[in-house]
């Protein structure tokens, strides 16, 4: 096995645009508001860009690979993550994501938890995490009829680096001047509530059965440790998904897991993934599946890399309070 590239998937929004352009060359006509760059999912199947697989659609790599590529602990045929890029040069919808319980029953796929990364704003960048404190069921409920929702949200701004993590239930919203690296559960499931007149679908009913006011959006500032070669932080660890960023000075070396794949997505610089039997270029807005057999590996370059997978959660959670010890 190798580093696992893929071919960009791009889809045209109302609020897209053309500033992925400015670290891309193959950007096609129209306004693109989202690049799914690692995605196992029907509405957008990836196909692999590179080596010997070049060319087969993600879902027949795993059927040919199995735990080769996903891991042992990874169940086959629901590859969980789903990478994004977007650009937003208008407000996204207000909208919500349902938990794993609601959409296997009612849509009958999973859920959707998601995380962003700042890779650029723009003056004026800002995004919707939450309502504002204190805001109620009846005040929202009010605010999607009478038509003044944002009244309620919690806009802040942002800048790049920033991270946000998205439960499932968390009201929320892209809003313009951003390009954010969105990594997220495998799923297309979106409910929207307010979508500025224009003229879309809205999702009240199933928006108002999901919605969790409680859950509060926070900048996610994480646990920053110091490895030889390069900086390493723990971002947020959930069921769903782990995120850790690794801001690599000189070289990172790192070796596979035969029980999960691992996925890296450049947000700033450039470098190269270093393999026994070859090298893979990496440039910021790249997203790379590590396969569960590849073994060694080393990510050299200046540049920070997010890594995601999906977590042996408690030793994850003890590898982190380790490092809290040594503080």
């Amino acid at each position: 096995m190798y580093p696992i590239k893929f071919k960009n998937l791009y889809f045209e929004k109302i609020w897209g645009g053309r500033d992925l352009g400015l670290f891309r060359s193959n950007l096609p006509e129209g306004d693109i508001g989202e690049s799914w760059d690692i995605s196992c999912h029907p509405n957008g199947m990836s196909i692999v860009a590179n080596g010997k697989f070049k060319d087969m659609r993600f879902d027949e790599l795993i059927k040919q690979t199995g735990d080769k590529i996903v891991g042992t602990k990874i169940d086959k045929k629901n590859f969980p993550i789903l990478v994004k890029i977007i650009n937003a040069t208008d407000k996204l919808s207000i909208q919500v994501h349902p938990d794993d319980r609601y959409a296997n029953r009612v849509e009958n796929q999973m859920g959707k938890t998601e995380a962003w990364y700042v890779i650029k704003a723009f003056p004026g960048a800002s995004l919707i995490v939450g309502t504002k404190e204190g805001c109620t069921l009846e005040q929202f409920r009010n605010g999607i009829s009478n038509g003044n929702l944002e009244r309620y949200m919690n806009r802040i701004p942002v800048e790049k680096g920033d991270v946000y993590f998205i439960r499932s239930g968390m009201i929320h919203a892209i809003c313009e001047g951003v390009i954010l690296a969105e990594i997220q559960q495998s799923s297309d499931i979106t409910y929207r509530v307010y979508d500025y007149n224009r003229g879309r679908e809205l999702h009240v009913k199933k928006a108002l059965d999901v919605v969790n006011l409680k859950l509060r959006g926070e900048k996610s500032t994480g646990l920053r440790v110091e490895r030889q070669g390069f900086f390493k932080t723990y971002i947020c660890i959930s069921k769903e998904f782990s995120l850790e960023l690794y801001d690599i000075y000189k070289e990172a070396v790192e070796i596979s897991d035969k029980e999960r794949f691992y996925i890296f997505t450049c947000v700033e610089g450039q470098g190269d993934i270093i393999y026994d039997n070859g090298a893979e270029p990496i440039n910021v807005g790249d997203s790379i599946l590590i396969p569960a057999s590849l073994g060694e590996y080393r990510l050299r370059g200046n540049m920070k890399l997010v890594k995601s997978y999906v977590p042996d959660f408690e030793k994850v959670e003890s590898e982190i309070l380790k490092e809290v010890e040594k503080i």
